[in-house]
């Protein structure tokens, strides 16, 4: 899609959002996505000390799973495995787990 698209509103033409919900698969994404719906969980809006203390603590759990995700993704991109990838995508899944188990 063009590059003027919102992630939202590509995620939606592509059907992203529905198949997360139908396969139940939960999504944590930044505010950017608010209104979403589905199976997609953005923190909740507005100024940190305007916040009840209930809402600060659902944002800092939000942005724990987040950062998850966020440091795997640099990691990919460190190792630059998906730039060289010369295989198949049924094959991506399998490339980045550690061949023994001591790693990991």
């Amino acid at each position: 899609m063009p590059g003027a698209v919102h992630d939202v509103k590509a995620a939606r033409t592509r059907g992203i959002v529905d198949a997360l919900t139908d396969a139940g698969v939960r999504c944590w994404a930044y505010k950017g996505y608010q209104g979403a719906g589905g199976a997609v969980c953005v923190p909740y809006h507005g100024r940190w000390d305007k916040l009840y203390a209930g809402q600060r603590a659902v944002n800092v759990s939000h942005a724990k799973v987040r950062a998850l995700g966020e440091q795997a993704i640099a990691t990919l991109k460190i190792w630059r495995l998906l730039r060289e990838l010369r295989c198949g995508t049924t094959r991506i899944t399998d490339l980045p787990k550690p061949s023994s188990p001591s790693i990991g």
